[in-house]
């Protein structure tokens, strides 16, 4: 994607909003949990009177999870409107006496700086799909209190990016008729590298952040824009910004990416 590309508009990204509005109706109190334990286990305790940023906060889940965990305060900003909707809507329905709003907001417009600082700044898999990935970390960053925290996943860059690339290019402009086929593909892919575990790792999909496997499939093979990194340019980045490491889930060595990138996670500290 071109970088001169008008990144404060939907258009110019994949439709995660629908997605993510069917997801929905799939919460239940038991991935609300798990969605509570996921964070719980990156924010290292409860977030008790903390202020807390959710960028692109899709269906809402984890800017509910953060009031359940005690936030006094939760902002979600999310590009797409129907993301948007569905957040507000999950948040009304189990958080309505608590503090929260939810704005259509990209991560690069100059007015997101007024809302003031955050004591914790999340965003799971969501900077990677900005279309400047540097740019939306290093804005991101901005938005985090003096000994606040940074909270955020990136895709693992891996030898299979370039085809990745390529075909998020193709399927998030392809026809629903198009989208469901490569979903099959993908899937009947997935088993047979996955026979014997496959219908347990379904069963057992929701549990650390509470989401779905089907949903998340389309959800990958659609993720446009699409950009990743590794680890130590992570690192470099981050020690750019003058944030500390607190802790990190990354996986070890090289990554082949033939199913997909999978997501390292990163919590950094600002001094």
């Amino acid at each position: 994607m071109s970088k001169s590309a008008d990144l404060v508009e939907q258009k110019s990204h994949f439709a995660f909003g629908k997605n993510w509005a069917s997801y929905s109706r799939l919460v239940t109190d038991a991935r609300v949990e798990e969605a509570i334990a996921g964070l719980r286990r990156l924010a290292g305790e409860d977030l008790t009177g903390k202020r807390f940023l959710d960028i692109g906060c899709g269906s809402g889940l984890h800017s509910l999870a953060a009031l359940r965990l005690g936030a006094r305060e939760v902002v979600g900003l999310d590009i797409d409107p129907d993301s948007v909707a569905t957040a507000q809507e999950l948040l009304a329905v189990n958080a309505s006496a608590q503090r929260w709003s939810v704005m259509e907001r990209s991560i690069f417009d100059p007015q997101i700086g007024s809302m003031g600082r955050f004591d914790v700044v999340y965003s799971w898999g969501v900077l990677h799909h900005t279309g400047d990935m540097c740019r939306a970390l290093r804005a991101a960053a901005g938005l985090v209190a003096p000994g606040g925290h940074f909270i955020f996943a990136l895709y693992r860059h891996t030898s299979f990016c370039w085809f990745w690339k390529l075909e998020k290019r193709w399927y998030a402009r392809a026809s629903p008729a198009a989208q469901a086929r490569a979903q099959a593909v993908y899937v009947k892919v997935f088993k047979l590298l996955n026979r014997r575990n496959f219908k347990d790792y379904v069963a057992n999909y929701a549990r650390g952040r509470g989401m779905d496997f089907y949903h998340d499939v389309h959800d990958w093979l659609g993720g446009w824009p699409y950009e990743s990194i590794s680890p130590s340019q992570t690192e470099s980045l981050m020690r750019q910004l003058e944030l500390r490491r607190v802790r990190a889930f990354v996986r070890s060595g090289k990554s082949l990416g033939l199913l997909g990138s999978g997501c390292d996670e990163y919590v950094y500290s600002k001094a």
